[in-house]
């Protein structure tokens, strides 16, 4: 296990406007314009107003609230003994070991943020390849949705070198670019991992992934899943900051960014242009030192 720490400062220190927010769930920069004329409900057919004070939908002819669509998500559970292999997460499985401590608090540090500010969609990004970020992505979403009656979403949105469905042995589910463009309605596209934590992943890379998410549609597509499964958290792992536009194009779609630096190679220069990539776009939340070096210049593996 490689050595965790990270630095999340008060947001308001840090650089881009505070996203919109209200009741303390997270509000997307774009109203969903079926949301705000009520849309059907494919199990009945009846209208539904959806509510932004974070209550259930309710059906107009019954004036009752009509099933939660969170529980409509199949439940497909990772493969337990993937988690025991070398590199694989850990957070559910070695609870004493100090990387998994530092994922609990960083969980807790992140939700003082997001909760004081009324956020909710993170991006997790590093500035090159290979620092990280899908197993911090995972970690940090295991780690959340261990929260008794909480609910957090992960998103693979690295489409250049999806990683999460591999790691978690789920190949082969999946069609975000189809979700995405409206095509695949949610309920065939995410999966639950466990009652607390839900997944959409990428079944193969797509040479067209800056273009997925610079088409209006994704952004239209996620605020709707938002508003539909109501989630505390939703984590979005989007590929290296200084390599692809990515990130840049999704911007408009999170309330923050939390960068994984890799001790043996992201330097200064590279920080201080992802500084410059995020400055008046979006805030960053922190820096999660990944592989971090000892007193001895020794990487600190467990």
């Amino acid at each position: 296990m490689n050595d965790q720490s990270f630095l999340l400062g008060d947001a308001d220190d840090r650089t881009g406007p505070p996203p919109h927010s209200q009741g303390g769930r997270p509000m997307t920069n774009r109203k969903n314009k079926r949301f705000r004329r009520g849309v059907s409900n494919r199990a009945t057919g009846s209208a539904l107003v959806a509510h932004t004070d974070g209550s259930l939908p309710v059906s107009l002819a019954t004036n009752t609230p009509l099933l939660d669509e969170w529980d409509t998500l199949p439940l497909a559970p990772a493969d337990v003994q993937r988690q025991f292999l070398p590199g694989s997460p850990l957070v559910n499985y070695f609870r004493r070991d100090p990387g998994a401590k530092a994922f609990d608090l960083l969980r807790t540090r992140l939700l003082q943020a997001l909760r004081a500010h009324g956020w909710g969609r993170i991006a997790i990004a590093s500035p090159t390849e290979g620092c990280g970020t899908t197993f911090t992505a995972i970690n940090l979403a295991q780690s959340l949705a261990r929260i008794p009656g909480s609910r957090t979403v992960l998103m693979d949105l690295n489409h250049r070198n999806p990683g999460i469905a591999a790691t978690l042995n789920m190949q082969g589910v999946g069609d975000m670019r189809g979700f995405l463009a409206g095509n695949v309605p949610m309920e065939q596209h995410l999966v639950r991992a466990s009652k607390t934590l839900g997944l959409g992943l990428i079944s193969a890379p797509d040479d067209a992934a800056a273009e997925i998410l610079h088409d209006a549609r994704s952004g239209e597509t996620l605020d709707l899943m938002t508003q539909s499964l109501r989630p505390d958290v939703v984590i979005y792992d989007l590929p290296p900051i200084l390599e692809y536009d990515d990130l840049a194009a999704f911007l408009p779609h999170v309330d923050g960014v939390l960068m994984v630096a890799d001790g043996t190679r992201t330097t200064a220069k590279h920080i201080a242009a992802c500084e410059r990539t995020l400055k008046g776009q979006s805030q960053l939340l922190g820096i999660i030192l990944n592989r971090a070096r000892t007193a001895g210049g020794e990487d600190a593996d467990a």
